[in-house]
């Protein structure tokens, strides 16, 4: 039987149920047709499946299962592959456990670094979460699960989550907040979207048809399903309507009564409720039809993958005189709770248990040389004296110390936000007072989302390891000892202060209303505009080796918005390590008449290069890569004029650059009346030819409208030349009948005017 056939044959009440769970985690199932009921569960750095107890904060214990790097690590690597690695291994888990829907990725922008949900986040930079999105779905739903991309739209706080308005302007949404989701929709192919809790613009997004069905269906063409997320349901039926189809978890009947009481008042049209049963059937029936029980869970490989992955995360922040990699046998103090009881994971509704956790001290068991010191206990921020001194002391005999700190569970969670950018007191004394004592002191950072370094210049070296999964032990050792060579990039910027961060003043709202007033200028967007002083810029990274760069090519020099742009550069492992560099590719646009930023990420390939070797990286740019969202015009624009496309080490580093013209083809839609002013004409090439022939009214005022308009009132000598070119740039339209001295009437502008609107090109020189 069909799906269309069996909606054909279902009561209302059936049809209705089946918009909603049945329970916590499943579908509801309707046995007479052979409906079965399917299980949705938490992901998205590892399966969160719960057997009983079910809630959604991660509470109550779920099944051993293997916690991969948490996606503030994984972007940090850059890595499409690794992310589709990971999303190919939890899609083996769910089919082995009978999950049908895995809840991720999670891809909202880290729009503040105070976002207590920031470590299941992938970054500040929309094209770089875009294109990690799609490599983690493509990987999972390689598996036949489907993916559930979360949470849309705007939910960057944690603060009032249920309730904020997240007010947005359209160009803000289009440019940093939507791209991850379009990714996931178009290239991904997502078979389930996750609506957000908030309101946008005024209408929860459960219930927001523009959100939901004009952008996500019709714009992009989503033709899986939306799932609420758990208890984000305001109106169940307004929800319906607006393109939300399943609502988790159950209410026990009573929005299914809704549904069916709005059917039979003539309120809500029943063809409606038959779409959303269509596309929920659909998608599950991709999973039964494909359904394989059998397939293997090798937890022992997850795990070996998630200690690879987790190297490849790690991001060499610093390394004065070459202290890193450390030598094997060497006297080594390692200090730090976090060494014998990792923070590898977020708290919340990610929460995965674990089936094996490898801390640093376990890593390194047998290896000569290594004594250890707790140094500080994540109950209380207080330093405690006796473990400091006990930490100093074994520094102080030591060659090297390795102190592994970051911000305890309590710092960062769902469900709140952070309040400051602090690590703990005991911490950072604890940093000072070794390095006091020992000049070859490393730290590593175990952490969501960025941290205030007051110690930075007082140590050799620092490696950023987020969270980064349960073999983060390991993969610390990999780095520290050189078995892996670093190649993590900070996927945000690590600000000086959080007074420095580009929505400081407007963060979390008033009251419900959450405005995001930095507009465009999230991150390092605003950051390097403002040329703020930071910790580290986004994109940073070192390495044990050094790369070089040269040879930067560019298939064209100009180009119209309709062709692509091949760019092609040399990249030279110059050092004597072998080592994995990230190429990133910006785009500056030069000259704009709209707010941009100085540069933007485009293209980032990651490369695998022997000492010595040289390879060839090649990119393609497309018309996004240079435009802009024209609100008015309802699409993306691209401004004709020069770009320069660039090579960078980081955001505020180019390494190599070379300009390319762009030629936009579209012509805004304008309207110009007696009001448009000289300066926005001159902009528009075609309005700049019909005024170019009325001869001196474009160039300079006449004498005689100086002599009337001007000079009666100041004297000759108050009046510059600039002066004057400035006022007539800035005159309107109507104006020149006023300044022409007779030599133009009101009848001559409207013909002026028509002729400006006239989409007709003839004719021009006659004006």
């Amino acid at each position: 039987m069909t799906i269309q056939e069996k909606i054909s044959i279902m009561t209302l009440e059936e049809k209705a149920s089946l918009c909603s769970g049945v329970d916590f985690w499943h579908s509801q199932p309707i046995e007479r047709l052979g409906i079965p009921a399917l299980m949705l569960s938490d992901g998205p750095h590892g399966l969160r499946k719960q057997d009983d107890k079910a809630d959604h904060l991660g509470v109550n214990e779920s099944i051993k299962a293997v916690c991969f790097p948490n996606s503030c690590a994984t972007a940090a690597s850059f890595d499409r592959d690794a992310v589709r690695q990971i999303g190919e291994a939890i899609g083996d888990t769910c089919q082995n456990q009978q999950v049908a829907v895995a809840l991720g990725p999670a891809v909202n922008i880290k729009r503040s670094p105070l976002c207590g949900r920031n470590f299941e986040y992938f970054s500040e930079d929309p094209f770089l979460a875009a294109q990690l999105t799609q490599s983690y779905i493509r990987g999972l739903q390689s598996r036949h699960i489907a993916a559930s991309v979360k949470h849309f739209a705007a939910n960057s706080q944690e603060h009032r989550r249920m309730s904020s308005d997240s007010v947005v302007d359209e160009r803000t949404l289009r440019e940093i907040y939507f791209p991850a989701f379009e990714a996931a929709v178009r290239e991904g192919k997502t078979k389930t979207v996750m609506c957000s809790y908030n309101k946008l613009n005024g209408t929860f997004a459960s219930q927001n048809p523009w959100l939901l069905t004009r952008v996500l269906r019709d714009e992009w063409g989503f033709d899986g399903y939306v799932v609420s997320d758990w208890g984000a349901t305001s109106d169940r039926v307004k929800a319906l309507e607006a393109g939300m189809d399943l609502e988790m978890p159950s209410s026990a009947g009573e929005n299914d009564k809704k549904i069916v009481e709005a059917v039979r008042a003539g309120l809500l049209d029943e063809a409606v409720l038959d779409r959303a049963v269509e596309r929920i059937l659909r998608v599950h029936e991709d999973y039964l039809e494909n359904a394989r029980p059998d397939t293997p869970w090798d937890m022992e490989a997850q795990h070996a993958l998630a200690r690879r992955v987790a190297a490849e995360c790690m991001v060499l922040l610093k390394n004065e005189g070459g202290l890193l990699p450390l030598a094997e046998g060497e006297d080594i103090a390692v200090i730090g709770l976090f060494a014998k009881k990792p923070r590898y994971q977020g708290g919340g509704s990610s929460h995965i248990n674990s089936f094996r956790v490898s801390s640093l001290m376990d890593a390194l068991d047998g290896l000569g040389g290594v004594r250890y010191a707790q140094g500080y206990d994540i109950d209380s921020e207080e330093p405690d004296e006796a473990m400091i001194s006990e930490a100093v002391e074994l520094a102080r005999r030591a060659r090297s110390a390795v102190i592994v700190a970051g911000l305890p569970d309590s710092f960062e969670s769902e469900g709140y936000d952070r309040s400051h950018l602090r690590m703990p007191a005991c911490q950072n004394e604890l940093i000072e007072r070794v390095a006091a004592v020992n000049s070859r002191v490393t730290v590593v950072l175990y952490n969501g989302s960025p941290v205030e370094m007051p110690w930075l210049d007082r140590v050799s070296a620092v490696i950023e390891g987020y969270l980064g999964g349960q073999a983060v032990g390991e993969a610390t050792r990999d780095v520290l000892f050189g078995l892996v060579n670093p190649s993590g990039r900070l996927p945000e910027s690590f600000p000086m202060r959080l007074e420095d961060s580009s929505c400081f003043l407007s963060y979390g709202g008033e009251g419900n209303r959450a405005e995001y007033r930095e507009g465009v200028f999230v991150g390092y967007r605003y950051y390097d505009k403002k040329k703020t002083q930071l910790l580290f810029p986004f994109g940073w990274g070192l390495s044990y080796t050094r790369f070089a760069y040269g040879a930067l090519r560019l298939d064209k020099n100009s180009m119209k918005d309709t062709d692509t742009l091949r760019v092609s550069v040399d990249v030279t492992n110059t050092g004597s390590r072998a080592g994995k560099e990230v190429v990133q590719l910006y785009v500056a646009d030069c000259e704009s008449s709209v707010f941009r930023p100085l540069r933007e990420l485009k293209g980032f390939e990651k490369v695998s290069l022997a000492p010595g070797e040289t390879k060839t990286v090649h990119f393609e740019l497309d018309k996004r890569a240079f435009a802009y969202w024209h609100s008015e015009l309802g699409d993306w624009y691209v401004e004709s004029g020069e770009f320069r496309v660039q090579i960078c080490a980081n955001s505020r580093e180019v390494l190599l650059e070379a300009p390319v013209r762009v030629e936009g083809t579209v012509r805004l839609p304008v309207t110009y009346t007696m009001d448009s002013i000289v300066v926005d004409l001159m902009a528009d090439p075609r309005a700049a030819r019909i005024m170019a022939s009325l001869g001196p009214l474009t160039g300079a005022l006449p004498p005689a409208a100086a002599d009337e308009g001007l000079q009666s009132e100041v004297s000759t000598a108050a009046i510059s030349p600039e002066m004057m070119a400035a006022m007539l740039r800035y005159s309107p339209l109507r104006s020149l009948v006023a300044f022409s001295g007779g030599a133009m009437s009101f009848e001559d502008l409207e013909k002026l005017l028509a002729l400006l609107n006239s989409d007709a090109g003839e004719g021009e020189e006659k004006a």
